[in-house]
């Protein structure tokens, strides 16, 4: 049972019921009871239809497709918790949308991830709960606590129950931001990493322009924060196995699985990609290649040591 848990309240929007469905399953709280209306024109309201007075509120919303939609519905809940009373109102996104924009690349250009933070600072949020941001600096755009978990070691411990590890595999970056990842990846694996150096010449579309190490007779797993029109890692796996790879595979925390994603997975040589749910995936897009890993145990924990007042820090550390 969970100490201090009497004026505990545990909400969940719309965009990942199952997900929210089993971290309360793993706590033993019950869900907030909650609607999310929507007028005819699209405007939402969500009803809190208990009180929340001076309790301690986790509203368990990733800012999923429809993003906006998705951004606006959790900003609305957070008003109406703030206009309640509730004592502390923290917001568990296990996928935080607009990360990629995290920066000015050219001229004119917006931070859009300094403005969600900022949008969800000022509706009310006292701390945020995420998983894998896109940028790790993406944590100080906000003024208040921003627990920030990885899914890598669940993803590491994947491979390595399936004897995928030691010298015949390497890691695959596929981006050259994204080798802090590879690397942490290949301590688990006991392995070395290769890295795909590419040129995107607009959003969503990328063009590899060369391989960075051994990957002959290798098998390949790549690895990235997340798959979005899955253009990177198919073509990244198929210029790996005409580089000689005996076989590929791919992991990420976010399947965004957007426009082309799913054709172009189906088609890749790719033997298997690994996902979590932290976006809640339909039916549809549950081909056979696909294998998914809960991340709820780890949220449900990170909210329990809150409850209790205790130390989060030990989830955050990668070991081995």
């Amino acid at each position: 049972m969970i100490k201090n848990a009497k004026n505990v309240k545990i909400f969940t929007g719309t965009s990942n019921v199952s997900l929210a469905n089993k971290i309360v399953e793993n706590l033993g709280i019950p869900m907030g009871q909650s609607e999310i209306l929507r007028f005819a024109d699209g405007e939402v309201l969500t009803k809190i239809n208990e009180t929340v007075r001076g309790c301690q509120v986790f509203v368990i919303q990733p800012t999923t497709e429809p993003v906006n939609e998705s951004i606006m519905e959790l900003l609305i809940f957070i008003d109406a918790l703030k206009r309640a009373s509730a004592k502390e109102i923290t917001v568990v996104m296990p996928y935080y949308g607009y990360a990629r924009q995290d920066r000015k690349a050219s001229p004119r250009e917006p931070i859009t991830s300094k403005l969600v933070a900022n949008l969800l600072t000022t509706a009310g949020a006292t701390r945020i709960m995420t998983m894998d941001l896109h940028a790790n600096q993406i944590q100080g755009f906000f003024d208040i606590p921003v627990d920030h978990f990885k899914a890598l070691p669940l993803l590491a411990r994947n491979f390595i129950e399936h004897g995928l590890k030691g010298d015949d595999v390497v890691v695959v970056s596929p981006d050259i931001g994204g080798v802090k990842r590879a690397r942490e990846l290949a301590k688990w694996l006991d392995c070395k990493i290769a890295i795909i150096d590419k040129r995107r010449p607009k959003p969503n579309m990328s063009e590899i322009m060369n391989i960075i190490g051994e990957v002959e007779g290798k098998t390949a797993i790549f690895i990235d924060d997340m798959i979005d029109t899955a253009g990177t890692i198919t073509n990244g796996a198929q210029a790996i196995m005409d580089m000689g790879a005996v076989a590929s595979y791919a992991c990420c925390t976010h399947a965004v699985f957007s426009g082309p994603a799913m054709e172009r997975l189906e088609a890749s040589p790719l033997k298997k990609i690994i996902i979590t749910d932290t976006i809640e995936i339909p039916e549809e897009k549950k081909i056979s290649k696909i294998k998914i890993l809960s991340v709820d145990k780890l949220f449900a924990e990170g909210i329990r040591r809150v409850i209790e007042y205790k130390s989060i820090s030990e989830l955050f550390e990668i070991k081995k």
